[in-house]
């Protein structure tokens, strides 16, 4: 058998599909592996290039691969999709996984280091708990509807508006449910504590990022921005400018351009749903702020003149976005004063 150059890996739970060519393209290896067979068998395979897609345990089995001196290659699926010749199943897979990693505009995933995936790991637990307490609350105002009972928004307000419930004597509550709502609002008071003990744990991973700190000082970033970004991220300089950062992260518009003539949509929203989300809603808080106390800068009067403030908002998002580019490309402290580009330039 000729000397194998390029695999594909179709990863799954416990049987993984290999494909495998050798430096002219030919293909030379097609091979069902049991999740046990994995290791041993690379691990006798002579170094060569991987390919997998970026899915589930995909980083994992990066570190693994390439501490065995393989170079390994994440892709995106949607990326891997265009070379699946006819109907798809594992073994045609693997072979698209193969042929796409050669070609030579194929863009990859950076593995993650287990630092920034236990990082990551924090803030998707922590969204998870946010939305169990939100649903919580929303079957709790519901509950108390049906009694007549009609709590304002807000945490704070439903706790108040509970304890007052469950312990007043005379509380419009039935008597057999007050034990019922008594262990909701105990649950809801647990899952905020855990929240918190998350936001502790974030809060000290801060502590010890040099590159969070940095990118913190930047208006509209707050924790969970900026640990969640640089665990994203990894190497900042994956990325060739600015602008391709934020298009990474889906802050630009879609193009439906033919002809010759360019046409721009919505934002594209693409990319890594968390961090944009993070990105739009710090915003919104920085603008919020500035708002209320008056310190508005000219880009930002300029803007809210001529957009609307979910625009405006998506704008100072983008430009959050290309602002940490450049503090972790440069490898620099924010410096709010530099020069921006002025509102009439900013279309």
């Amino acid at each position: 058998m000729k000397q194998i150059a390029v695999v594909g890996i179709d990863l799954a739970k416990n049987i993984f599909q290999v494909h495998g060519t050798d430096a002219t393209g030919h293909a030379v290896l097609t091979k069902k592996l049991s999740r046990s067979q994995v290791i041993e068998f690379f691990a006798k395979l002579t170094p060569c290039l991987i390919g997998m897609e970026a899915c589930s345990s995909a980083h994992y089995w990066g570190r693994r691969l390439a501490e065995m001196g393989h170079t390994v290659r994440l892709m995106p699926p949607q990326y891997v999709k265009p070379y699946v010749k006819t109907n798809k199943n594992d073994a045609r897979d693997a072979e698209a996984i193969c042929e796409a990693v050669t070609r030579p505009n194929m863009r990859f995933v950076p593995i993650k280091s287990e630092q920034q995936q236990a990082v990551l790991v924090l803030h998707r637990i922590r969204g998870g708990i946010i939305k169990q307490r939100t649903a919580l609350a929303n079957q709790i105002r519901g509950l108390l509807a049906e009694f007549g009972v009609i709590v304002p928004q807000g945490f704070k307000q439903l706790n108040i508006r509970l304890i007052q419930l469950l312990s007043e004597p005379n509380s419009t509550l039935p008597v057999n449910l007050r034990q019922t709502f008594s262990s909701l609002f105990q649950e809801l008071v647990n899952l905020t504590k855990r929240t918190k003990e998350f936001d502790k744990q974030i809060e000290t991973h801060l502590q010890t990022s040099q590159e969070c700190r940095r990118v913190l000082q930047i208006e509209g970033v707050g924790p969970l921005t900026a640990t969640a970004i640089v665990a994203s991220v990894g190497d900042i300089r994956n990325f060739k400018s600015a602008r391709q950062f934020a298009a990474w992260l889906g802050l630009v518009p879609r193009q439906n351009s033919s002809g010759g003539k360019t046409q721009l949509l919505g934002i594209s929203k693409r990319g890594d749903t968390y961090l944009r989300w993070l990105l739009v809603h710090g915003a919104r808080a920085a603008l919020s702020y500035a708002k209320r106390a008056d310190k508005l800068t000219d880009w930002q009067q300029a803007m809210l003149q001529r957009k609307t403030l979910n625009k405006v908002v998506v704008a100072m998002a983008h430009r959050t976005a290309r602002r940490i580019w450049a503090v972790l490309a440069k490898d620099c402290a924010y410096d709010p004063s530099y020069p921006q580009r002025s509102a009439t330039a900013t279309r």
